[in-house]
């Protein structure tokens, strides 16, 4: 527990975000007094409808965000203590919408690597073996961004942060451009990368039976507030379901 690096235990403490609005000096409440703890190996579903601000915590966590209020803890060291290079290392985020920034898959891959001074033989064979794990053709590796349709960006996304080895992943809704198979595969990789690295996981995603399969525990955010932290085998997928329904049915009769 000394050194933040080796596990990662994670913790938030009434944790505030507001949007920065120059009429009010507070602004709109974004997130609500989020408080939890995430230890190594857990495997987390952050669920919620349109606007609860799931992509907001994740944000937040790999501080993308800063907080307008409370604090948020890497192995009891602050967040703002740490640089944030080496935070992002540790701490890694798959945004749903993750651009190539004008470099090919290759550059991509090699790019997180190349900045840690590996040699170019331990490059290559760490990109060889996630083009293997994640079924990702080599044919690829040439073509840039506007080569790729949206689920093939988001599978490089996801295949540049698993090499970077962090011990934290964040991803924001890794399946939406996927289709059912390979979803279902990603999520079995990334079962197997939990149990063999104790790689902590949070996983934003609306699909309820996805979710299920792979959390050990859920977290039900709601209009910026932690509704529920359950154990993945204490949730009620029907319930929840017609909950998340309900919930995004009225939101948008609010908005029309």
């Amino acid at each position: 527990m000394d050194n933040f690096t080796l596990q990662a235990q994670l913790r938030l403490e009434q944790v505030n975000l507001f949007t920065k609005l120059k009429s009010n000096h507070q602004g709109y409440p974004i997130l609500q007094n989020i408080s939890f703890q995430v230890f190594p190996g857990e495997r987390i579903a952050i669920v919620g409808v349109t606007g609860a601000g799931k992509t907001s915590l994740l944000r937040l966590i790999n501080r993308l965000s800063e907080p307008t209020s409370g604090k948020i803890y890497l192995e009891n060291q602050e967040y703002r203590q740490i640089p944030t290079i080496q935070l992002r290392q540790i701490v890694t985020l798959v945004l749903q919408e993750s651009k190539l920034l004008g470099m090919t898959v290759q550059q991509t891959l090699e790019y997180p690597l190349v900045l840690r001074g590996l040699p170019k033989q331990t490059i290559q064979q760490q990109i060889s073996h996630w083009l293997e794990q994640l079924h990702i053709p080599n044919d690829w590796l040439g073509k840039n961004e506007l080569q790729l349709s949206s689920g093939q960006r988001q599978l490089i996304a996801i295949a540049r942060a698993l090499i970077i080895q962090p011990k934290i992943l964040l991803l924001d809704e890794p399946t939406s451009a996927l289709d059912a198979g390979i979803a279902s595969h990603l999520v079995q990789i990334l079962i197997q990368l939990v149990q063999t690295q104790q790689t902590t996981i949070l996983m934003v995603n609306h699909q309820l039976d996805l979710a299920q399969m792979f959390c050990t525990r859920l977290l039900h955010l709601h209009q910026g507030q932690l509704l529920a932290d359950k154990p993945a085998s204490a949730v009620d997928l029907a319930s929840l379901q017609t909950s998340l329904i309900k919930a995004q049915t009225q939101a948008t009769e609010e908005w029309i």
